[in-house]
């Protein structure tokens, strides 16, 4: 969805007078701030899960002792599956911030490249 975001946003720039390389820079620069907001808040909601981390709010609020303990027996179900949203969610972020906006710079690129040398 960030990339969708990202390469629309890259175009109204580009509809605004922007140069084409301007365009991605500003683009990626302004889209920045939310996906890294987004995928941090994602990670960091995550983490209690992968490391097993358990709390008893019971008695957090009635006694005002949690009892933090590790290791909890769903977390041999729930730790390699919340890794795998982390990593997953980790290397999307890469990919929205540098692939694609490399990626649409390149294709663009090549697309005039082969237009200015093959008029039709």
């Amino acid at each position: 969805m960030g990339s969708i975001i990202l390469i629309d946003y890259t175009d109204i720039l580009i509809q605004r007078g922007y140069g084409f390389k301007d365009a991605v820079v500003t683009g990626g620069a302004t889209r920045l701030t939310p996906v890294l907001l987004t995928a941090a808040s994602t990670v960091f909601g995550l983490l209690p899960l992968a490391i097993g981390m358990n709390i008893n709010f019971y008695t957090l609020f009635t006694r005002f002792n949690p009892q933090i303990y590790f290791g909890v027996d769903s977390a041999a179900f729930w730790n390699p599956l919340a890794w795998t949203i982390i990593f997953g969610l980790a290397f999307a972020t890469f990919l929205t911030l540098i692939v694609i906006p490399s990626m649409y710079y390149v294709l663009y690129k090549k697309r005039n490249s082969n237009t200015a040398q093959n008029p039709q």
